[in-house]
């Protein structure tokens, strides 16, 4: 397997398929087939994001696949924004269609018609449903599992809400279930308001969310769209108000891909393999028996038995009683990413302990199996906090202070650097550098209000800045991260 440190490309793509993760080799580039183990990853995440939506009231639904044309054309944005990437079916059969459908690149355009049918008094409101699904878009840059793709595995939030605060209120709730799905993925980031030439077609602002990758570009993991009533205008999506009169709703949605299962794979990994995240491991551990001849028997009854007890204590256990060398397993689950290795065989039997083995670090503990579970749970503990030390390092590390656009385009990773806010020296930085305006830290874009969404522990806060715009001089008090992305 090649060297993550000096081919991720290769790596990346190596580890994807040997870890049972997908199969690249479908008949359509970009569209990957998900094998078992990789379903189990993501399905994993998807409870967690469902978890988040349970708990703020969010509803889940299930909307077609297909958009009408007449209704993708009413938003003038999302034309332009997803004209060039949407597919289309022009055909029932041999039939032509009276009117072209667009296979969904999001759903705004899907459900809005229907949100003007079920909003139409304050009581209403707000309404907050989501679905995770496929959406298609035609990607025609090259493409990579995950990270970009033609068919992607989807989360989208959608709400309407009475007035422009009450949306605002919903983006907060948002970035605070962000901060929780990243803490379990134990996945640092940073959380910048997009400049206005690069927020979601039809939104008002956008704030996203970017993880460090290891060839140090950054990869944007969710995001979060206030619409304000750029949706509410033309699919109609009014309602009754308490003191009387009809008024548009206001909007956001909240989105996340399969490119943040990317950014596991990738941010954690090592030359041996993948390091999954406790919180969305298939198997939190697995248990290898060390089998000698005419002890069998008793040693694979002694393991299953302990992982009845740890599965009871709650925890994601498997028992591997594969016809292969204790070595082969070893290596196996290494390369899958089992945060821990429970090794059992006559001797460990005999004296009641087993062996717990790190996947971080190869640190290895014999403790007694009456113990077993609190010893598991430390264990876990100390794994997912290690992946976060050493996430968090790399994040920090790569983001250099510059003051010129010219010394941006030199640092490898994050510069930071001064904005005066205009569009002409943004893209003027964008030029000179050759990578992207992320943004705005957003308790520098928003103030007060978003000042607790960049103290979250994992997301990367501003620090106080005073300097000059890298494009134009002027001077400044807004810093702006700038980065070569994926």
């Amino acid at each position: 397997m090649g060297k993550k440190q000096e081919n991720f490309s290769e790596w990346y793509n190596e580890i994807i398929e040997k870890a049972d993760l997908i199969d690249k080799r479908y008949p359509i580039k970009g569209m990957d087939v998900w094998r078992p183990y990789g379903l189990s990853v993501m399905r994993a995440i998807d409870g967690a994001i469902r978890e988040g939506m349970r708990r703020t009231d969010h509803q889940e639904v299930e909307f077609p696949l297909f958009i009408p044309q007449t209704e993708f054309n009413k938003e003038a944005d999302q034309i332009k924004g997803f004209g060039g990437e949407v597919y289309w079916v022009t055909k029932g059969g041999e039939s032509d269609l009276d009117i072209p459908l667009v296979v969904r690149p999001t759903s705004e355009t899907a459900m809005y018609p229907m949100f003007s049918l079920w909003v139409r008094s304050h009581k209403h409101l707000p309404l907050k449903v989501f679905q995770i699904v496929s959406v298609f878009r035609y990607e025609t840059k090259q493409t990579r599992s995950f990270l970009r793709v033609r068919q992607i595995h989807f989360f989208e939030a959608h709400t309407a809400h009475w007035d422009y605060e009450d949306a605002e209120r919903q983006i907060l709730e948002d970035l605070d279930l962000t901060a929780a799905l990243c803490e379990k993925l134990c996945l640092p980031y940073l959380l910048s308001k997009r400049p206005d030439w690069d927020k979601f077609p039809g939104a008002h602002y956008t704030v996203a969310a970017d993880a460090m990758l290891p060839e140090l570009k950054t990869l944007q993991i969710a995001t979060h769209h206030h619409y304000k009533d750029n949706f509410a205008k033309p699919y109609d999506i009014k309602y009754e108000a308490a003191t009387g009169g009809h008024q548009y709703a206001h909007q956001t949605t909240y989105g996340i891909s399969e490119r943040i299962l990317g950014a596991v794979v990738a941010v954690h990994g090592d030359d041996k393999g993948l390091m999954l995240p406790p919180a969305v491991a298939p198997y939190q551990a697995v248990v290898v028996p060390i089998l000698f001849k005419g002890k069998e028997a008793g040693v694979v009854e002694g393991a299953k038995a302990l992982a009845q007890k740890l599965e009871r204590a709650g925890y994601r256990v498997h028992v591997d009683t594969r016809d292969e060398t204790a070595g082969f397993k070893f290596n196996d689950w290494e390369m899958r990413g089992v945060p821990v290795q429970i090794q059992l065989g006559p001797r460990d039997l005999e004296k009641q302990q087993c062996v717990l083995v790190r996947r971080d670090n190869g640190d290895k503990r014999v403790v007694d199996l009456a113990t077993a579970d609190t010893a598991l749970g430390e264990a876990l503990e100390l794994y997912a906090s290690g992946l976060v030390s050493r996430a968090w390092e790399t994040l920090t590390a790569n983001i250099k202070d510059v003051k010129t656009a010219e010394e941006a385009k030199g640092v490898v990773g994050i510069a930071r650097t001064g904005w005066c806010g205009s569009d002409e020296c943004g893209e003027r930085i964008q030029k000179v550098t050759e990578k992207t305006v992320l943004g705005i830290p957003v308790d520098v874009a928003f103030g007060e209000a978003f000042a607790k969404q960049a103290a979250h522990k994992l997301a990367l806060p501003a620090r106080g800045f005073q300097g000059a715009c890298a494009a134009c001089g002027k001077d400044t008090t807004t810093p702006v991260h700038i980065a070569k992305t994926y």
